[in-house]
């Protein structure tokens, strides 16, 4: 079971990975949805390539995945928050899809975190 569970790192990451690497390919597209437009668009796309890193290779993946979690929900107060909150159906699809992630990162830094040099 361990080999099945162990695989959940690797389905947690490579997604944040690939969507890092979509900040960079589209950041024009994405700038005008993000408070302070295309700079926090390849900000955000460094966050989640440095998380997926951390977590693949076992170093400061306890504070990434903390990070990550803060980052998530800041997401979700400045950028979805209001236009769920108008009926926006993928405002509110991408509002509960960053907080089954923040759960997860919380999950993962609680439980599987392999370095916790920094966050204890």
């Amino acid at each position: 079971m361990d080999a099945i569970t162990g695989l959940g790192k690797y389905f947690f990451s490579i997604p944040m990975l690939i969507f890092g690497v979509f900040h960079f390919m589209s950041a024009d597209a994405m700038a005008g949805s993000a408070p302070g437009g295309v700079i926090s668009i390849y900000i955000t796309g460094i966050c989640l390539i440095l998380f997926a890193i951390s977590v693949l290779i076992g170093k400061y993946d306890k504070l990434a995945a903390v990070l990550l979690a803060f980052m998530l929900l800041l997401f979700v107060t400045l950028v979805h928050m209001k236009s769920a909150t108008v009926g926006s159906q993928m405002a509110t699809v991408s509002l509960l899809k960053d907080m089954s992630l923040i759960g997860g990162a919380l999950m993962y830094a609680h439980s599987l975190a392999k370095d916790k040099s920094i966050i204890g």
